[in-house]
């Protein structure tokens, strides 16, 4: 009997023991623009590639966003669905903080968001989530990074990859990655992966890149700052 009797049905584990739209989400996943993290010596980056059609305000659409002063998150699948999870991980990170009186620890944000991307696992009515999450964050632990995808599973990372590119990214990562790498030198890593797998002129306006430090908590970097560092890739 085929799983495809059951690609219909969220709640209903096919033969062959898959929950079949998972595996659907996480295609949707797989197509979508690749996004990078890595976990440098006193922070920790993400990067995405964020390439729009030619007409499009770049400044209209972010693909890394704040969760809180010290938790940055991008993602790689669908967008509109980004946007409701980071608007639960606000909320979830706001209830935390008027409990506890302190900010949520990164740990139990990935948590919290694994726990809400669960939960359209196995309710009628909904579809999983049709996206991926790396979550970067810096609290008493230092700095860490987390994976979290449609199943509500989620991952403790040193550097991974995610969308369309993830293979080859990951495989870049695996042969170059060093626990002592730099912020600087993890940026410059992150936009080199992406531009190998960059389809057609990469520039400034088409890709996102954060940070997190003890020092600075998470930032977005500008337009301008990124073509500085596109410029020294390109030197390198």
């Amino acid at each position: 009997m085929g799983d495809s009797r059951y690609s219909f049905s969220l709640t209903t584990f096919s033969p062959s023991g898959e929950l079949v739209q998972i595996k659907y989400a996480l295609n949707a996943v797989s197509q979508g623009a690749t996004s990078i993290g890595i976990k440098a010596k006193g922070g920790v980056i993400i990067a995405t590639e964020k390439k729009l059609p030619l007409l499009t305000d770049e400044s209209s659409v972010r693909k890394i966003e704040m969760l809180t002063d010290n938790i940055g998150v991008t993602y790689s699948g669908m967008g509109p669905d980004f946007r409701l999870l980071v608007k639960q991980g606000r909320s979830k990170a706001q209830h935390y903080y008027r409990f506890w009186k302190e900010p949520i620890p990164v740990n139990m944000m990935a948590k919290e968001m694994a726990n809400i991307m669960q939960e359209y696992t196995q309710s009628g009515g909904v579809r999983p989530f049709g996206v991926s999450l790396l979550i970067c964050g810096y609290d008493f632990r230092g700095p860490q990074l987390f994976q979290v995808d449609p199943s509500g599973s989620y991952f403790q990372w040193k550097a991974t990859a995610i969308g369309r590119g993830m293979v080859a990214a990951k495989a870049s990562l695996e042969r170059r990655y060093s626990e002592d790498i730099t912020i600087d030198d993890a940026i410059h890593r992150a936009i080199r992966i992406i531009k190998s797998g960059f389809q057609g002129e990469i520039d400034e306006n088409n890709i996102e890149v954060g940070m997190i430090t003890e020092d600075s908590g998470f930032v977005t970097l500008s337009p301008a700052k990124i073509k500085d560092y596109l410029e020294e890739t390109t030197l390198a």
